[in-house]
């Protein structure tokens, strides 16, 4: 299982409520997008570049695999989710397409046609193989990215029936503690009021 060994405490940024607009967050990270972390004295924004960041920062970790040939693949997958679906399926850019339209499902439609696009090239991509994970037989950075795609897919009705690998990947990750912990349902239990990390 991943497990860093980093002390750390999580602050929700409730993005409904447009928490991450506020100038307090924007001083930490002007996009105003999330997450942000703050570590080993630096704020890091992005979330591939802080994965990428703690893979390097901590190689014993295993977010990346040793060969380069496999970090590549592990990247690839990575980025089929962080820069194919994510950014098209980003709150900010679903909110626009309700001005385009007057069609009541719009959004909906929208949401599921691109992920479930999305996670059909992934589950080509991950293949038929007996790795436990995206890669391998342990998490990496790849379902670091899948994990919170999978959720998303599900918030918003996607059909998850063809994406069997995903779903058995997702399912052996939730039962893993760190991703236990990260889930987004325990961070709204949790919820702090300030906007930093």
């Amino acid at each position: 299982s991943i497990s860093l060994g980093i002390d750390y405490k999580t602050v929700p940024v409730n993005l409904l409520e447009g928490a991450h607009r506020k100038p307090d967050y924007l001083k930490i990270n002007p996009q105003g997008f999330v997450p942000t972390l703050v570590i080993d004295g630096r704020i890091l924004t992005q979330s591939l570049a802080i994965i990428e960041y703690l893979a390097e920062a901590r190689p014993e970790c295993g977010l990346l695999p040793p060969d380069i040939v496999d970090r590549q693949k592990v990247r690839a997958l990575a980025y089929a989710v962080a820069m194919d679906i994510h950014p098209i399926c980003n709150m900010h850019v679903v909110s626009h397409i309700a001005t385009m339209t007057e069609k009541a499902d719009a959004r909906e439609d929208w949401m599921k046609h691109f992920i479930a696009n999305g996670l059909r090239k992934l589950e080509a991509m991950i293949g038929d193989g007996d790795d436990t994970f995206s890669f391998g037989d342990a998490p990496t950075m790849a379902d670091l990215c899948l994990v919170p795609q999978v959720y998303n897919a599900r918030r918003w009705g996607v059909d998850m029936t063809d994406f069997k690998r995903i779903d058995d990947i997702d399912g052996r990750c939730a039962e893993l503690p760190a991703f236990q912990a990260a889930h987004p349902d325990r961070a709204a239990e949790n919820s702090l009021p300030a906007a930093t990390h």
